[in-house]
């Protein structure tokens, strides 16, 4: 499926083309999947499940908070940058393919508002007086990085180029309340 969707883009891909570059059969793919949908859903539950165990594992909770932002920024964007055409379609196509999708997008959310409250709940967070962020302020957290890398992934720029803005916004959004 990954494939694919680098080829033609998800909408444009078929069971073929996926079975074509899975090397394997229709009846093998339907004894996995019910439809290109739901493929396109495991791929993308795997997906994140790998970026958040590598943003969780690229943060050292003993570094300066402000450290942490940044590894956490950084193995984000990496993550995202290994495959921008999947990372698009995640962002741009998933809100459109109705409830069993939106399930999938509501559970990842919530999934990285979790690992969000885990990595600034660190001693160094509390002793600089800043907290874990609110369900919301990690929730608009989210939506924006996610908006910022789609725009810049759809303008053809390099994703990498927003660490610095994503990792100044994110300090500023969970530092400290004066």
């Amino acid at each position: 499926m990954a494939i694919a969707i680098r080829d033609r883009g998800y909408q444009d891909s078929t069971v073929a083309d996926v079975v074509r570059h899975a090397r394997t059969s229709r009846r093998t793919f339907y004894e996995h999947f019910s439809s290109k949908q739901d493929c396109f859903i495991a791929l993308l539950t795997e997906r994140n499940k790998e970026t958040i165990q590598k943003i969780d594992a690229a943060v050292d909770t003993h570094a300066p908070w402000r450290t942490q932002v940044r590894q956490a920024v950084e193995a984000w964007i990496r993550s995202a940058q290994e495959d921008t055409s999947i990372t698009l379609s995640w962002i741009r196509v998933v809100p459109a393919l109705g409830e069993d999708a939106r399930h999938v997008q509501r559970d990842a959310g919530d999934e990285f508002i979790t690992l969000i409250q885990k990595l600034t709940s660190t001693p160094e967070f509390a002793a600089a007086g800043a907290h874990p962020p609110s369900r919301q302020l990690a929730t608009i957290m989210l939506g924006g990085f996610r908006e910022l890398i789609a725009t810049t992934v759809e303008d053809g720029n390099d994703i990498a180029d927003i660490i610095d803005v994503t990792a100044e916004a994110a300090i500023a959004l969970l530092g400290p309340r004066g």
